[in-house]
């Protein structure tokens, strides 16, 4: 894993104790590194494989194949190969354009780690997701799979359902995320139009033994939203998706043949994907091996290091980024009155994940426009230093993992010229702190558990 130490500490170097909230964000990201999380969760004994209550004889299987995608590909990899040395190993991996590490382009030798676009899917996605169901179509009952799952795998392995192209599922993403679907809408829809997700992946490697091992980026770490579910069963229908399509009146905005995809599926033309009787996964054992909670706890303990008193408030923070960085600007506003909810010098961490309806054309995305929009309503606290992240390292289709506020932000944008109302109505909160040197570079961090809001009160 990319340590991440140095990058925060020069993003925060103009903010006061900024040594210290450095320190708290990269026990946060350190604490969910993938290679160790795997090393947590999956043992190995002699010749046996121990997870989850579960044993794995190596002797009783003739292949064993490693698939899956996700932004945390690369280091997961790396451990399975680490754990599992003595035996030939064959598979497929997807990870997102720049996130397979240094370590990993030199050691791999027996999985092949492929990089592709995230979060709007490519050619390159739908190739290397034919390689991975051409694996799974020779397995059987002396085969084990590995699958190695992490976020962003639903954009990265995808394998459209007959009558969908590739350009489809393009247009639908960009319009899902321009209207502020959730991920849980998102990954509803992209169940139903694809061969592999949706415990399809399950049904293809069926009868082998599977073991999943999950990194959670989905708020509640929902087995069957995480990277859509290819190995979960389906708890969504067809009429869910079509739902969504109506709640968000884009029907007219999507490509027809998806349209006419759901309704067939909606009319019973179309079989649903694998529901939990279904027996295909009586040999399937799901893992989630990290989450957001776990990064927040890790970040909760150094804070109470630092000498500060520590809150987490909840890791369920969802809806419009806007509106939850007013939310935590409340919070900045209720210690500076009276010390509540918890006195100074206070940490206060918020995880989960929000979305942005897009109405401008600007740049950024939902960590940069939370921070963006607490800048007015914090201005002039003292001590106060907001820092919105992902966890992943990258926010929205930005090189910036989140952004810093603090109460000298918004006088600071002004001597510069910025307006915080109008960036935020053009969603260009890239620019706006890009000009104040307030956004996070940390680069990718090869994980990914949704993001992570830090208040400080000094």
């Amino acid at each position: 894993m990319i340590d991440t130490t140095d990058f925060l500490t020069a993003s925060l170097r103009h903010i006061a104790r900024g040594e210290c909230v450095c320190r708290i964000l990269a026990s946060a990201i350190h604490a969910v590194e993938p290679k160790q999380a795997v090393y947590r969760h999956l043992f190995r004994s002699g010749n046996q494989l121990l997870i989850s209550g579960r044993s794995y004889h190596l002797d009783d299987y003739e292949q064993i194949i490693i698939v899956g995608a996700g932004k945390a590909g690369s280091p997961m990899v790396e451990a399975i190969e680490e754990i599992v040395p003595d035996r030939q190993l064959d598979g497929l991996v997807i990870t997102k354009e720049g996130y397979i590490s240094e370590s990993s382009s030199l050691t791999h030798r027996r999985i092949q780690l492929v990089e592709a676009g995230h979060p709007i899917p490519d050619s390159r996605s739908i190739a290397a997701t034919k390689q991975i169901i051409y694996l799974l179509e020779q397995t059987n009952q002396e085969t084990l799979v590995i699958c190695l799952l992490s976020g962003g795998g639903s954009a990265l392995m995808v394998s459209p359902v007959e009558g969908v192209s590739l350009f489809d599922l393009q247009t639908l993403t960009t319009e899902l995320l321009r209207c502020g679907a959730s991920i849980n809408e998102m990954n509803t829809l992209r169940k139903h139009l694809d061969q592999i997700k949706g415990g399809n992946l399950a049904r293809l490697a069926a009868p082998a033994h599977v073991i999943s091992l999950i990194l959670s980026d989905v708020v509640a770490d929902p087995l069957d939203v995480i990277a859509s579910g290819p190995t979960v069963p389906d708890t969504t229908t067809f009429d869910d998706a079509k739902q969504i399509l109506e709640k968000y009146q884009i029907i007219e905005k999507i490509p027809r043949s998806i349209y006419e995809h759901i309704s067939h599926g909606v009319d019973g033309f179309k079989s649903e994907n694998p529901k939990p009787t279904d027996p295909i996964f009586q040999n399937v054992n799901n893992v989630i091996i990290g989450s957001n909670q776990l990064a927040a706890q890790a970040a909760l303990d150094r804070a109470k290091v630092e000498g500060l008193n520590t809150i987490f408030l909840t890791s369920y923070l969802q809806g419009e980024a806007c509106q939850a960085g007013r939310f935590v600007a409340a919070l900045a506003r209720q210690i500076a009155k009276d010390g509540n909810p918890i006195p100074r010098p206070a940490c206060i961490i918020l995880g989960g994940e929000t979305t942005v309806t897009l109405a401008g054309n600007g740049k950024g995305g939902r960590n940069q426009e939370l921070a963006l929009a607490a800048v007015s309503d914090i201005a002039g606290l003292p001590d106060i230093v907001l820092v919105s992240l992902a966890t992943d390292g990258g926010d929205g289709p930005t090189d910036a993992a989140g952004a810093v506020v603090t109460g000298e932000t918004l006088t600071r944008a002004q001597k510069a010229g910025l307006s915080a109302h109008a960036s935020l109505a053009h969603n260009d909160a890239y620019h706006f702190f890009q000009t104040l040197d307030d956004l996070l570079l940390i680069g990718p961090t090869n994980t990914n558990v949704n993001d992570l809001v830090f208040l400080f009160a000094f």
